[in-house]
């Protein structure tokens, strides 16, 4: 194992303290017990939003802290969910008398400890609701969730959310938007080489190298099935073929579409895969209104990608179009 670290059970609380000092116009991180704040608070009387998980998968979520999406983010070990009581000290941290939005991903730890949070939260009068993100076509159950898992829609679900709780909605109108993007997006992974978690010491499974494994989740979980490597339009088409049969998109219809590095696979490769997504929604007749490339929901360095489409109305295109600024996703300010 080869990787910029010290001793490999302090990679997340010397990572967040790094971030925080490199990002201190922006965010402010509590180290005990450890979550990411907004530095400038939110204005009173305005939803705040909470999302987080484990390590691992940056820029999500402490890189989306800030003005236009989450007010907070906490952080757990690496692929590890955090405990109860530091997502329950962020949310007092936010809460701005409108009542708090957990955004969580479907895997078993997270939903539990956010339920667990929750609960504890309104016994202190805080209103908490809750939308469980589960974008993940790949597979109906994995050995870290029942059901489907949240992957890379969440960041997009993080964006319009936080729009809606920044031009002031009450917790129910920002609760029922996120859970309209959750309804509508969807998202498929793939896998060229494994990724190893610091405290492990090596790869989390093996792949020759002519296999890739198709449907992978962000933990390293397994995927549909293991196929021999092919070109990137073949491999394109093997994301994108499923999220199509689940979307049922018509001709005429919007999307935001998400080529999604999972950590270790270069721009140039991600924009020869954007290129044949277009070419397939554009013979479709389906019209691509925004687009995002890049590294927003990694694996640690695992080389693959994943593909996200999400359908839009026009009330969601408004929001995931107004002003944001975070460290890692800025734009219109």
């Amino acid at each position: 194992m080869k990787k910029l670290i010290n001793d490999p059970h302090n990679v997340v609380a010397e990572s967040v303290a790094g971030f925080a000092l490199a990002y201190s116009d922006y965010i402010t991180a509590n180290p005990d017990p450890a979550f990411i704040t907004r530095k400038e608070p939110k204005a009173a009387g305005k939803v705040a939003i909470i999302s987080g998980g484990g390590s691992g998968h940056e820029p999500l979520h402490g890189g989306f802290v800030g003005y236009g999406m989450l007010d907070a983010a906490v952080p757990g070990a690496v692929f590890t969910s955090p405990t109860p009581d530091p997502i329950l000290e962020a949310t007092k941290a936010v809460d701005r008398g409108a009542g708090v939005l957990h955004l969580v991903k479907n895997y078993t730890g997270d939903v539990l400890n956010f339920e667990t949070a929750a609960e504890l939260a309104e016994m202190e009068d805080i209103a908490v609701a809750s939308v469980v993100i589960n974008d993940d076509v790949a597979v109906e159950d994995s050995l870290y969730t029942a059901g489907r898992r949240g992957v890379a829609g969440t960041m997009l679900v993080e964006k319009i959310a936080g729009a809606a709780a920044e031009r002031g909605d009450d917790l129910a109108a920002v609760t029922a938007i996120a859970q309209r993007v959750n309804d509508n997006v969807r998202s498929m992974g793939v896998a060229l080489t494994a990724c190893t978690v610091p405290h492990a010491g090596k790869p989390s499974f093996e792949l020759a190298d002519d296999e890739i494994e198709i449907g992978i989740g962000i933990h390293s979980e397994p995927g549909r099935r293991r196929v021999p490597m092919s070109s990137a339009d073949e491999i394109t088409d093997q994301l994108l073929d499923p999220i199509l049969n689940d979307l049922q998109l018509k001709s005429g219809e919007k999307v935001i579409v998400l080529v999604n590095s999972m950590g270790g696979t270069p721009l140039s490769e991600l924009y020869i895969m954007y290129r044949r997504v277009h070419q397939r929604l554009s013979e479709a007749g389906v019209e691509i209104a925004r687009s995002l490339v890049g590294p927003y929901v990694t694996a640690l360095e695992m080389q693959g990608a994943s593909l996200s489409l999400l359908r839009l109305d026009a009330e969601l295109l408004e929001l995931f179009d107004a002003p944001v600024s975070t460290p890692a996703y800025r734009k219109g300010m």
